[in-house]
């Protein structure tokens, strides 16, 4: 999958790049629905571009987690904060060039993204991050859906000291405000395509808040749990030392390679039944004794589909079929 992340990599450093390019890209590699819609605001825009593999049930929801690809015209060049889109484009790509081999995993794969080659930085602590100009909620309305059973949300996670490894590494699975122990799945998936012991990034109770609580969130990588009841797990890109998010030169292909692999084989083995997010009667155990937590976290997957429904779509010149790669 290196030779996707390249490509995706250069694809996105293209300035000129919009989500009808990306669409067309990942439509070449094989058969696959692929669309595109551009989000306004009042100061920019951004292109979503998701892309469905196969059909029918499980259905598995990867997003690429960011607050743009660029920071045009102050930086030229494509940031660290792109790394999300990057994984999600480059493993959406595979998905499609395997499904046209008949290789497509079990059940539906949904990968989502957003590109924004002009997005904005904002201050944080200890590097400044990477934000959107189109409000993050309406982002993640138009990205996720409510088919998704469970969700990887990928996001670049280096302007920080709290996961200090090269690489990347996983949340705990995150559910109707619930932070709830890490799958052992997901971590054994993480050692097949590491080779290397399991890295578990921490999140905190304001990590899973909506950004409008106005409390500190290590990233959006978790924003996605605010708008669906799915169980959703962070996959966040880390590095040794801390990269600010608009930092550009900054986009280590082998990891991002690694998260890529991760993203298809939980698409394969959630597919086949072989992957759980979470302890389904160990979660109805704590709600019983303890409550809902949702009211931690938002409106929830119907508010989300509503959102979602309200806004104007697109369709993509490289909708309906790949044409192989």
């Amino acid at each position: 999958m290196l030779r996707q992340v390249v490509e995706a990599i250069e694809l996105l450093e293209d300035p000129r790049t919009d989500g009808a390019a990306a669409a067309a890209w990942v439509a070449r590699h094989g058969p696959a629905s692929v669309r595109h819609q551009r989000l306004d605001a009042e100061r920019g825009s951004t292109d979503v571009v998701t892309v469905e593999i196969g059909s029918g049930t499980p259905c598995l929801g990867i997003l690429g987690v960011l607050g743009g690809t660029g920071l045009r015209p102050e930086r030229p060049g494509l940031v660290s904060d792109a790394d999300g889109a990057v994984v999600a484009l480059a493993a959406a790509a595979a998905l499609a060039r395997e499904a046209g081999w008949g290789d497509a995993p079990p059940g539906r794969v949904i990968v989502s993204t957003h590109i924004c080659p002009r997005a904005l930085s904002r201050p944080h602590q200890p590097a400044p991050m990477m934000t959107c100009p189109v409000p993050r909620e309406r982002v993640l309305a138009a990205q996720l859906d409510p088919a998704m059973e469970a969700v990887l949300a990928v996001d670049a996670t280096r302007a920080n000291r709290v996961v200090n490894h090269t690489g990347f590494a996983v949340t705990p699975s995150v559910k109707e405000g619930w932070i709830l122990k890490p799958s052992a799945d997901l971590l054994g998936l993480m050692e097949w395509a590491t080779g290397e012991p399991p890295v578990v990034a921490p999140v905190t109770m304001q990590d899973i808040t909506p950004y409008s609580s106005g409390v500190a969130h290590i990233n959006s990588m978790m924003q996605p749990a605010t708008l669906t009841d799915a169980p959703v797990v962070g996959v966040a890109l880390t590095a040794r030392a801390v990269v600010a998010g608009s930092a550009t030169g900054a986009n280590p292909p082998f990891a991002l390679d690694g998260a890529a692999r991760f993203c298809r084989e939980v698409a394969r083995a959630f597919g086949a039944g072989r992957c759980a997010f979470h302890d389904a009667a160990e979660f109805e155990r704590l709600v019983s004794l303890y409550g809902s937590m949702r009211h931690l976290v938002g409106p929830g997957r119907s508010e989300a589909a509503t959102a979602k429904a309200a806004t104007p779509t697109t369709p993509s010149a490289a909708n309906s079929q790949g044409t192989g790669a």
